[in-house]
């Protein structure tokens, strides 16, 4: 079974937590720890990569945080899929590991053709869908307190 680390699960809920609760201001790290209960000092250093990948913007200040680089309808799943296997695996993870025949010429061609599938997948869900999803699931955002209509 495919199974994603803890380090991409909490990338893509951070991503995900930026755009549904933002509100048009940064989010900072501690909300999100405080809603998804990532440990903070984890958190940031998947946000900085996010930051230097340019999928996130980092705020400097005291109501500083991050949002999205990119209106969340032109984020992928799959940007951030993408960005956290860089961190966790500078190199291929079979290319040091001894194989058959059979493991060389078919296991391993057929693994990566599903990992291909598997981010094709990826690169079609956006981080906007996610919203939606979460909207559709009852999930109460915090952007609706943060917005000021006053002039």
């Amino acid at each position: 079974m495919l199974r994603p680390s803890k380090k991409l699960l909490f990338a893509i809920e951070g991503v995900l937590d930026i755009a549904y609760h933002a509100g048009g201001e940064p989010v900072q790290s501690r909300e999100i720890t405080r809603r998804q209960g990532i440990p903070r000092r984890y958190l940031e250093q998947t946000l900085q990569q996010l930051v230097r990948s340019g999928l996130l913007v980092g705020v400097r200040g005291p109501r500083g945080g991050y949002r999205l680089a990119r209106e969340r309808r032109r984020i992928s799943v799959g940007e951030i899929v993408r960005v956290v296997r860089a961190i966790e695996t500078a190199e291929d993870p079979f290319s040091e590991v001894p194989a058959s025949e059979l493991g060389k010429n078919v296991i391993r061609p057929m693994w990566a053709e599903l990992s291909e599938e598997i981010m094709t997948r990826l690169d079609a869900i956006t981080v906007d869908e996610m919203c939606m999803r979460a909207y559709k699931t009852g999930i109460a955002s915090e952007a609706n307190a943060k917005l000021d209509f006053t002039i």
